[in-house]
């Protein structure tokens, strides 16, 4: 079932979503060579706890940490840990989430380490222009093929793979709500958007194949040419001129300056 939700609804939506990308400001300070992404986690866990939240990815499914941390081919869901230790020239992608006044927030960034390779870096770069080419399609009356065919057209033109495992989603008081919003699609298919939806738009995006394995911890993916693969995600609210950004990499982008993608 869809939810539509109420004017007063999605800015509690809103307010949930600043908190996280604050958040995801943090981990951004302290993501560097030598860290482990347990610290990443961390520091993410502890400012959400602070600011009178609750981890939205904490024991959701069974996953045992609040942040999901995916180096390099790792796609998504990578568990933090005390041994994975980032290094210069890696990526990670962050994507989190928490619970405010009983809403879901959710979003992801991938982050350079140090320096990375101009061919790294413009993955990185066309798959958070193409997140935007999706949230321009979010809007009443067309339908999430549209968005879908954004995101795929735009990075598939520039010789870049789309996940097809992994989409978006509706998001609100529950993390996973109707509809999926997958990266790719047919413009004119698909569920109809209306004023009142909210979704994470997130694409998932490869250096190499979109084929991927499952690992044995039964959360994390990695594309199976081992190449990078990249992800970016905001929640947004469907509107009927033009889709209303909810969650936020300002603050993120802040903190990296002109590192920032």
């Amino acid at each position: 079932m869809i939810f539509l939700k109420t004017d007063e609804e999605i800015e509690l939506l809103r307010e949930s979503n600043i908190l996280l990308g604050k958040a995801m400001g943090e981990v951004a300070k302290v993501v560097k060579p030598g860290v482990t992404t347990a610290q990443l986690d961390k520091v993410f866990h502890e400012f959400i706890c602070d600011n009178g939240a609750v981890p939205g990815f904490l024991n959701y499914g069974g996953f045992p940490k609040s942040l999901c941390t995916s180096v390099n081919e790792q796609v998504v869901h990578g568990i933090p840990s005390d041994d994975v230790v980032l290094r210069e020239g890696d990526i990670v992608s962050c994507d989190g989430g928490c619970i405010l006044n009983g809403f879901n927030s959710d979003s992801a960034y991938t982050f350079p380490v140090g320096e990375i390779s101009p061919e790294v870096m413009a993955l990185l770069r066309t798959t958070k222009e193409s997140l935007f080419k999706g949230i321009e399609q979010a809007v009443a009356n067309r339908r999430v093929g549209d968005i879908g065919y954004a995101v795929q057209s735009y990075c598939e033109q520039r010789g870049y793979s789309v996940v097809r495992e992994m989409v978006g989603h509706g998001v609100g008081r529950s993390l996973h709500e109707s509809p999926e919003v997958p990266n790719y699609g047919r413009r004119g298919n698909g569920v109809l958007l209306k004023s009142g939806m909210t979704i994470a738009i997130e694409p998932m995006i490869c250096l190499g194949r979109r084929n991927l394995i499952f690992e044995s911890d039964g959360w994390t993916t990695r594309t199976a040419d081992r190449k990078p693969a990249a992800h970016f995600e905001l929640s947004i609210a469907v509107r009927k001129d033009k889709a209303d950004i909810l969650s936020t990499f300002e603050y993120i982008e802040q903190v990296l300056g002109e590192r920032a993608i």
